[in-house]
């Protein structure tokens, strides 16, 4: 099977949003006064290219990718946690941050596991299912539709495995909420409205031409 060129930069674009926002939710940052896990500045932007997956390429293809980006967030984990356990050299004297940053693993690995693979695969069958019922029109509803239910359960199942404990109670309820809001404002933003579907548009057509 031949895959375009255009598929294999989405699906790189996917499967390194993923990555990158494994490593950076160990960190919290304070916006506007509401305390939220640095991922916020890349994670929406994967579901973007979600939806253009399965918008462009079909639920099978973007199903494809997902178990793609699931196996390349497991090699990354177990990598990190084997770097994690042999000894350093004496050179290197910042093993404790490394620890500190990078050790969490096990916790964020089964976070992020079972809230990348609940929330993309409930995104993609959304606007799967919805392009169906639509008869392929109204391409804003569905990329809207599919963002909310995704984001929404990703976000509550990440942060409560990941964080429970942790946190105050009152800090982790505002910032799943405040987190699932503003994940789904920023895609939305950036890729999605009803006037204007940037990104989806633009493969939609590059393919067609």
């Amino acid at each position: 099977m031949t895959y375009s060129y255009r598929f294999v930069a989405i699906a790189a674009l996917f499967v390194t949003c993923l990555l990158a926002a494994n490593i950076l939710i160990v960190k919290q940052i304070a916006v506007l006064g509401l305390t939220l896990p640095a991922a916020i500045i890349i994670f929406p932007l994967s579901y973007i290219f979600g939806d253009v997956l399965t918008e462009v390429y079909g639920y099978s293809q973007a199903r494809r990718v997902i178990w793609l980006g699931f196996f390349c967030n497991l090699l990354l984990v177990v990598a990190i946690w084997l770097v994690g356990i042999l000894p350093a050299a004496p050179v290197f004297e910042a093993q404790g941050a490394y620890d500190r940053i990078l050790g969490n693993t096990p916790r964020f690995l089964i976070a992020s596991f079972a809230a990348y693979l609940a929330g993309e695969f409930v995104n993609s069958y959304i606007m799967a299912r919805m392009k169906l019922l639509t008869k392929g029109k109204w391409l804003w509803t569905r990329t809207i539709a599919s963002t909310i239910a995704g984001e929404g359960l990703d976000t509550v199942i990440v942060l409560s495995i990941g964080f429970w404990g942790v946190l105050p109670f009152d800090v982790l309820g505002g910032m799943i909420l405040w987190h699932w809001i503003l994940k789904s404002a920023y895609e939305m933003k950036c890729g999605i409205s009803r006037k204007n579907t940037n990104m989806i548009n633009i493969f939609i057509m590059s393919r067609t031409n």
